[in-house]
């Protein structure tokens, strides 16, 4: 596939002006927008209900398992599929890893696979300035800006009219017939995620009570929370946070988001250097997604891995920190294991 490179535009933020660049002359239809309020509210309001239901009835131990799975599983998909692979090409993978990684991530409910690459490849490339699709910073630096552009980066920017231009940021992937398809068919996999927690809650209590509880729990509140894990990555890590690396933006780091975002939350790292396959490569810094490329790159499954460069990233440090000599590792598989592949 052709990698679309990563361009950060130097100068500081500030409100936009003037049309917006590389976006779809039609706008998105009233159905789309109003199913992306129906993603966002609802699962919203199930997890304002979650915490009063919690200390009465309707949570047990299977309900807890599902949503974990489905949690686990989506948000990988995300982390390390549709933003790792995808977006940035930070490693090559066999085609059934490919396509695992693609369903995996529309678990997340999310968007279609294609739409999510275009709108984060976009971001990288007007990153905190003019033409970002999701940056706090689109309104000014002042509070009442700031708290605008927050709410905004969250979760305002996906009912904009306007759509991110696919042709221009992933040609690469609309020329790869089987990830159009995965694109495609999101509605069906929306659906598995969304109604396939009540079937398993259902056919492993057989009642309809841990049908219902198992909905609520691992679709609804499940669904609720990863949207804003995800959702804090545009609106959190490039408000607070800390500056580990050099950058033109305002992306940060935030440590207290790392374990629930897979790693995404060491966000100034990925913004210093968007192709590395590790996010998290200070000393300390817990990185799940880039444990699981390993993993998947000693089983063959992941090659030409695009580990954190040592020299390159210590130039960069803003402070006197140690970057982690156990993520520079270059790639186990072999030409033989890579042809298998």
């Amino acid at each position: 596939m052709t990698a679309v490179p990563d361009t950060l535009v130097a100068g500081p933020p500030g409100p936009r002006s003037g049309p917006l660049p590389d976006v779809e002359p039609e706008p998105s239809s009233a159905t789309s927008q109003f199913l992306v309020g129906l993603f966002v509210v609802i699962p919203l309001l199930a997890l304002a209900a979650a915490v009063p239901l919690a200390w009465g009835w309707g949570l047990g131990w299977h309900d807890v398992a599902i949503a974990g799975v489905f949690y686990v599983v989506a948000g990988m998909g995300i982390s390390m599929g549709f933003h790792r692979y995808f977006t940035h090409n930070s490693f090559k993978a066999a085609k059934p890893l490919r396509v695992a990684l693609g369903i995996a991530g529309s678990l997340a409910i999310e968007g279609p696979l294609l739409v999510w690459v275009a709108d984060h490849r976009r971001h990288h490339k007007y990153s905190d300035r003019e033409g970002d699709p999701h940056s706090p910073w689109r309104f000014g630096n002042d509070w009442k800006a700031l708290t605008k552009g927050f709410l905004y980066a969250h979760m305002g920017w996906m009912f904009d009219p306007n759509r991110t231009s696919q042709q221009k940021f992933c040609p690469d992937l609309l020329a790869d017939r089987t990830i159009r398809r995965v694109s495609k068919t999101f509605p069906l996999w929306a659906a598995i995620s969304l109604f396939g927690p009540a079937l398993i809650g259902g056919l492993w209590s057989m009642s309809l009570a841990g049908a219902l509880t198992a909905f609520f729990w691992a679709s609804l509140v499940r669904i609720c929370l990863l949207h804003h894990v995800t959702w804090s990555i545009n609106s959190v890590c490039h408000t607070f946070g800390n500056e580990d690396f050099e950058v033109r933006d305002k992306s940060r780091n935030v440590a207290w988001l790392a374990i629930p975002s897979f790693g995404e939350s060491w966000h100034n790292l990925h913004h210093c250097d968007p192709t590395c396959a590790r996010h998290g490569a200070l000393k300390g810094q817990i990185d799940i997604s880039a444990r699981v490329i390993r993993w998947a790159e000693q089983l063959g499954w992941a090659w030409d891995v695009r580990w954190p460069d040592e020299r390159r990233l210590t130039a960069r440090l803003t402070g006197q920190r140690d970057v982690s000599l156990g993520s520079m590792t270059k790639s186990t598989a072999t030409p033989g294991d890579r042809a298998a592949a």
